[in-house]
């Protein structure tokens, strides 16, 4: 498939060459022809098996079924990226919403409110969960399914995409016999999954292991996983004052959401127990301040946390196609690298093809910014400083910041300069 693209010239300036988009991709055409034929054949309800084993086979963490006045709009979601799939007609669309929602254990006959179902591994013959969505829009309701993660994989905080400094850092921190080791970012920015590879460097016979989860993502062999269930009132917050009283060696919060959540596992951190959590903050410095909102005493929070990791996913070049290329003035200036060390320095983008749905991308990666909470730290939490202070001083100190992180995956031919901009900006 040609490329088109367009040049320009600014007296001696270096040629800069844009890129057009390419034309729809040809694994979406296939994908779309395959379920077509095989609603137009057989029906629904094979349509949704094969929609979901092809996610599945895919790499996809979401399919969106979205109403239009015309039909229903599905599209998976790639490395982050959302992609148009197929568009069905509308008599379709009940008997798909339909069967999703029976097998789903959603009421078939609500259509006027939100409603939250699951589909089992069982059914699916998969080591991953499906959860599922709907809600009212104007032409109808709207699925969202999320694709759990294999609940039999559990990564090295190396596969995350942590620097051996970083993981050196974690591996301290839980190492610690007490205090709270917390994930934060953004909504899919890998929280969980480095939560997870905590838990399963934890995870041993020696040790009473409790995770609170809403929903619980991942079974974890020799755990106790407690899933909350706010329509009988057992939340975050019964469930943990409840497992205190269980002799704990570690606890798993899936996410600090309150004040109530967030005084209860700084406590609990504080009395002996390891807790493990995530929390919606930008970056490490901004967590402090975030607790200091829930009004937790400066003393305490010093005292009960060790590590603060703040991460994001960051898409990976495709392997298979690609090529290198020498930096622009630009993208040095980008990088922080000097004219003499551009001579030699050769970066990497990818290719539009097939394989990785015309993105030049294929995968994801973590970038982190890891910090430890030493004498020093300690000392600026309890005297009031704010969180932006905390932070410049953990970077005067030698932490790895998110932008650096994402940086090194560029410099080292990982991704690309306009994914970091894209995750960083």
């Amino acid at each position: 498939m040609a490329e088109e693209s367009a040049s320009a010239t600014n007296g001696s300036e270096q040629v800069v060459t844009i890129k057009k988009p390419l034309p729809p991709e040809a694994r979406q055409r296939a994908l779309q022809e395959e379920l077509t034929s095989l609603i137009d054949l057989v029906g629904v309800e094979p349509l949704v098996d094969l929609l979901l084993e092809r996610a599945f086979q895919l790499g996809a963490t979401d399919i969106h079924l979205d109403p239009q006045e015309s039909g229903l709009l599905l599209r998976l979601r790639l490395d982050g990226i959302l992609h148009d799939i197929l568009h069905l007609k509308s008599e379709y669309t009940s008997q798909l919403i339909s069967r999703i929602k029976l097998i789903s254990g959603m009421n078939i006959t609500e259509k006027r409110l939100c409603q939250d179902g699951h589909i089992s591994n069982e059914m699916l013959n998969q080591n991953r969960d499906v959860r599922v969505g709907s809600g009212p829009t104007i032409y109808g309701e709207r699925l969202v399914l999320r694709l759990m993660s294999d609940s039999s994989q559990f990564n090295t905080f190396h596969d995350l995409g942590m620097d051996a400094g970083q993981a050196a850092a974690v591996n301290k921190a839980i190492a610690s016999p007490h205090g709270i080791i917390l994930s934060v970012g953004p909504v899919g920015s890998g929280k969980s999954t480095t939560t997870y590879s905590c838990l399963s460097e934890l995870n041993d016979p020696s040790r009473s292991i409790v995770t609170i989860e809403d929903p619980v993502e991942r079974n974890l062999p020799g755990a106790n996983q407690i899933q909350v269930d706010n329509k009988i009132k057992f939340g975050f917050v019964e469930a943990l004052r409840g497992v205190l009283r269980q002799d704990p060696d570690v606890i798993m919060v899936g996410e600090i959401r309150d004040a109530e959540t967030a005084h209860i596992a700084i406590r609990a951190g504080l009395m002996g127990t390891r807790v493990l959590s995530t929390l919606h903050a930008t970056d490490t410095g901004s967590t402090l301040d975030m607790f200091k909102e829930f009004q937790i005493p400066r003393m305490f929070l010093a005292d009960s946390i060790k590590c603060i990791i703040a991460q994001r996913l960051i898409r990976k070049v495709c392997k298979s196609n690609r090529e290198s290329y020498k930096p622009d003035p630009v993208a040095c200036e980008i990088l922080g690298v000097s004219s003499v060390e551009a001579g030699e320095l050769e970066l990497v983008r990818g290719i539009p093809a097939d394989e990785n749905f015309h993105t030049g991308y294929m995968g994801r990666t973590g970038v982190f910014e890891v910090l430890s909470i030493d004498y020093e730290l300690k000392q600026l939490i309890v005297g009031g400083k704010p969180g932006r202070a905390v932070y410049q001083q953990a970077c005067e100190n030698g932490m790895r910041t998110l932008e650096q992180s994402a940086k090194a995956k560029v410099l080292a031919g990982v991704t690309s300069i306009e994914e970091m901009v894209r995750i960083t900006v």
